[in-house]
């Protein structure tokens, strides 16, 4: 790539593109499969509980929008990866570097806050059935996705206008696949000592909050669940929960370690490693997860299934 040809603002995105040009073929070729299964999965899931009436709950109309966001979210990096892959497209305007960390941040903290809220979307559900028809109506959850929206806004607003305004007058070489905040603090031309501990506030917020809201929710939804009668009801409680708790998992956990930890536990290749997690993978293993944990929606698949073949027969 000839860095004489682009503009003294450019960014160059150097991450996850090896100089062997069978390992770069090989993980052109992952990226490629992974990000079209991802895309296929979560609109499929998307498409099922729009189509069926069985699915039309809070629960699922919560997970819909968690398989938009893994949409969008997904489709913020990868698409300039796989440009980057296949034809060298390695540079990124520095207005295109702030809109993609802006758009990166405002998804991934409303799917984190999103996520905190499927949390107690279960806990009414399991701990105060009788009234989660009032608590959970439907004027309730558009409200609860708003905020998580909104919330992502803020959180994306604050931290790209804070980071961009640094001097970046040295090397424009990012040593990662996309425009992430730690990865282009290291390049600006100032003090980002105060930033930094500014970002780790945000992540207590946006991260730890979370969690520990979503761990009281499933310590309360565990203590009731021990006091069910019904083994049955115990096994849908917890098939419900586990395919939640995994999700949770491979999310906030690489997260963590990306904004909470401080710099020096950083290098740029395990960066790019655990990025990959919630960039590419995680948003392709949510719809497999809550497929394979749950009846309600292998039993929609199923009956989708069989009205294709019979309409092929017929």
């Amino acid at each position: 790539m000839d860095e004489k040809n682009e503009t003294l603002t450019d960014f160059f995105l150097l991450g996850l593109f090896p100089d062997d040009s069978r390992m770069h073929w090989f993980l052109f070729s992952m990226v490629v499969v992974i990000y079209t299964l991802s895309m296929a999965g979560n609109a499929a899931m998307v498409l099922l509980i729009w189509a069926d009436a069985r699915l039309h709950t809070p629960m699922y109309f919560l997970l819909s929008q968690l398989s938009v966001l893994d949409i969008f979210f997904t489709s913020v990096t990868v698409p300039k990866m796989i440009a980057g892959f296949l034809f060298g497209w390695i540079s990124i305007s520095f207005g295109g570097c702030g809109a993609q960390m802006f758009f990166f941040m405002f998804l991934g903290a409303a799917e984190c806050i999103l996520l905190a809220l499927m949390a107690y979307d279960r806990y009414v559900a399991i701990c105060n059935p009788l009234r989660y028809p009032l608590l959970m109506s439907r004027q309730t959850c558009l409200l609860l996705v708003a905020a998580s929206w909104l919330g992502g806004s803020l959180n994306a607003s604050i931290q790209t206008a804070l980071t961009l305004q640094f001097p970046y007058c040295g090397s424009r070489k990012i040593a990662h696949f996309f425009c992430e905040v730690p990865s282009l603090l290291r390049l600006a031309c100032a003090d980002t000592a105060a930033y930094e501990q500014v970002l780790f506030v945000t992540g207590v917020v946006v991260l730890l909050v979370p969690i520990a809201f979503i761990t009281t929710s499933y310590a309360l939804i565990l203590a009731a669940v021990l006091r069910m009668h019904s083994v049955e009801g115990r096994k849908k409680a917890l098939a419900t929960c586990s395919s939640h708790l995994a999700v949770v998992n491979l999310f906030y956990g690489p997260l963590v370690y990306t904004y909470m930890l401080p710099a020096s536990y950083h290098s740029p290749g395990q960066d790019d490693v655990v990025s990959v997690f919630y960039t590419v993978l995680t948003p392709m293993l949510n719809p497999v997860i809550y497929s394979l944990r749950n009846k309600e929606v292998t039993g929609a698949m199923k009956k989708v299934i069989g009205k294709c073949g019979v309409g092929r027969t017929v």
